[in-house]
């Protein structure tokens, strides 16, 4: 009877001597190099995430700046329920999740194929070519990418209608009609981030083994088939990283892209909740509602975050956490 009491009492002995080695002051002092170097990322965090999180408390707050944070009056989920009661609140909601699960379904699956592409050329010029191409896009600043889509896609001088009008079909008004918005911000992003949204996928592939590649030619294995049966299930594990990361942030998207393609006569599909809390916080200057929405928004990615990451560890071996 002793003995099974102390065998049943072995397992959490051995989890406090492990614990105790993880947090050994002798096993501290030795590899302090390491804790240095890590010194500047966790005071950026610190400093600009963690920190900033206090302002949140503005969202139930009617803030005035005089007041200060603390010192403002309390009004609970008023803003919250403001917002949620609100004409625009559904058609913010349907223009944020209609922008992002367009991007999400033609902009996931182009860098991948890219990345499977450019791995089969042979390394010579026109493979430094290609990436050369591809990568370049993504330095383009946004300010800069928001000008040439105006130009390109401008009724009488673009480049883009110009082509148009050579097929023999007339004009179109790109940037005055909203049932075009979507499809220029989706496309215009997913020309500007494939390249550079390929070079993970490309890292992963660097790691197969050439030994798969040469076994399965000798078996006589196509290269679509060694593609299909040896790269693609190399980069899963990454593509569902990426994946539960996207859908994890179906609700963030930057307002500056939107700003700068946006005008009165597109607002009905350009106006998303990015640049509602925008124009609400810093136009108008109302703080505490703006800080409410974000709050929501925050908070809504979080949720998928997690419900994304539970089906990705029941689907597959691969998750977040």
């Amino acid at each position: 009877m002793a003995d099974s009491v102390q065998v049943a009492a072995s397992p959490p002995q051995k989890k406090k001597k492990r614990r105790a080695r993880l947090f050994d002051p002798k096993r501290l002092k030795k590899n302090w190099e390491l804790y240095v170097l890590i010194i500047p990322t966790f005071l950026s965090f610190l400093v600009f995430s963690y920190i900033p999180m206090y302002g949140v408390l503005i969202a139930f707050k009617d803030y005035v700046p005089v007041l200060g944070i603390w010192d403002s009056p309390w009004v609970g989920f008023k803003y919250f329920q403001q917002f949620f009661s609100s004409y625009y609140f559904w058609d913010l909601i349907r223009n944020t999740i209609g922008i992002q699960v367009y991007g999400l379904v033609v902009g996931f699956p182009l860098p991948i194929i890219l990345a499977l592409a450019l791995n089969e050329m042979k390394d010579g010029f026109w493979k430094k070519f290609s990436q050369t191409v591809t990568y370049a896009p993504n330095f383009i600043s946004v300010v800069v990418m928001g000008g040439m889509i105006i130009a390109f896609l401008d009724p009488s001088t673009g480049i883009i209608n110009h082509v148009i009008q050579a097929l023999g079909i007339k004009p179109i008004a790109f940037m005055s009609d909203p049932k075009w918005f979507k499809t220029v911000y989706v496309l215009s992003g997913v020309w500007q981030g494939t390249g550079w949204g390929s070079v993970i996928y490309l890292a992963a592939l660097a790691g197969v083994d050439p030994a798969l590649h040469e076994a399965a030619i000798v078996d006589g294995a196509s290269r679509i088939q060694r593609i299909w049966h040896i790269n693609l299930p190399a980069i899963v594990p990454t593509m569902v990283i990426l994946l539960i990361m996207n859908v994890g942030s179906l609700f963030s998207m930057g307002y500056e892209k939107i700003l700068l393609l946006q005008n009165p006569l597109n607002l009905s599909s350009s106006n998303v909740i990015a640049t509602f809390v925008y124009k609400q916080g810093l136009l108008d200057g109302q703080y505490s509602y703006a800080a409410a929405v974000g709050l929501f928004n925050s908070a809504i990615n979080a949720i998928l975050l997690i419900i994304v990451n539970k089906i990705a560890q029941k689907v597959s071996d691969t998750s977040l956490w």
